[in-house]
């Protein structure tokens, strides 16, 4: 095989779906190493439009969109090999048989207000060049409920969003990004991978920093690295 061949199946759905279980993958691993430090750990996926992730029949009911079936399999297929792997009586395993496939992604959109549908962002003219959505309330959830994202109660650790996030969204935890949608925009993607250059908190609060860990720089960067799947 040479340089731009390719055997076998090299669609578009093929290389997202490679995209989205590498993501998964990633995402356990650094969930394994931090659980114990009680460090929860958020995966971001930047998705082309919303209908990737939601979709409506013809009698209004949502349905998942494309990203979402993908997503499910292969979360459930991961999860499955990871816990044969895995000794029982972990409390991470433990963890882990205890949330859902379902309950654990999650979308940020706009809402239509008329029928209360997901909907793509509209976007500012002045902001096209940065690609920032103009709508307010998009990331309420997220602004709001910050601290029980980062609680292990909550079963969200997969969020699914549209453009790159307002810079009012500042969540510290995104330790995994998955760019699903196409872009040359140079500063578009500085934006998306900017949300998880954030220094992580425990769930006490507590910024994992130069404080934390007395001028301990190895721990610092051990635990606040960043991957990107592209």
């Amino acid at each position: 095989i040479y340089v731009g061949q390719c055997y076998n199946d090299a669609s578009e759905k093929t290389m997202r779906t490679l995209q989205i279980r590498e993501t998964i993958i990633a995402h356990l691993q650094k969930e394994k190493q931090l659980f114990s430090q009680g460090i929860k750990v958020l995966s971001l996926f930047f998705i082309d439009e919303v209908a990737k992730y939601r979709q409506y029949d013809g009698e209004g009911n949502a349905v998942d969109g494309e990203y979402v079936q993908i997503f499910k399999e292969q979360y459930k297929d991961v999860l499955n090999e990871y816990i044969d792997l895995n000794l029982d009586n972990d409390p991470y395993v433990e963890y882990l048989k205890g949330i859902q496939a379902d309950a654990t992604h999650n979308g940020y959109f706009s809402i239509d207000k008329k029928s209360k549908r997901l909907t793509d962002p509209s976007i500012d003219k002045k902001a096209e060049e940065t690609q920032i959505s103009n709508d307010s309330d998009a990331y309420d959830l997220i602004l709001k409920d910050k601290e029980r994202l980062l609680s292990f109660e909550e079963p969200t650790r997969f969020i699914f969003s549209h453009s790159a996030l307002r810079e009012g969204w500042d969540n510290p935890n995104v330790f995994v990004i998955c760019t699903l949608k196409h872009s040359d925009n140079v500063i578009s993607r500085r934006q998306e991978v900017g949300r998880g250059l954030r220094l992580a908190v425990n769930k006490q609060g507590e910024r994992m920093d130069v404080n934390y860990f007395n001028g301990a720089m190895g721990e610092i960067h051990k635990i606040n690295e960043l991957t990107v799947v592209t």
